[in-house]
């Protein structure tokens, strides 16, 4: 089985490319605000972090992407 790709961009230098699931990290918290996939540019060696959603969340689970729940204190 071919190995999951996942198209990306940096913010920063604007360079587009595609990442393994290894390349990624997912972080899981109680909402919306703290749900978050995290990657360093391949280009530039920008640490990049981007909002997720459900269906980027179900996206990068699927594919084999590690991922961290963050639990809330309180």
């Amino acid at each position: 089985m071919a190995p999951v790709l996942f198209k990306a961009a940096c913010p920063d230098c604007r360079a587009r490319f595609e990442l393994a699931a290894s390349a990624l990290r997912l972080a899981i918290g109680g909402s919306r605000r703290t749900t978050f996939y995290s990657f360093t540019c391949p280009e530039c060696g920008s640490s990049v972090r981007k909002p997720a959603g459900e269906r980027i969340v179900e996206l990068l689970t699927g594919g084999g992407v590690r991922t961290l729940r963050l639990h809330t204190t309180g």
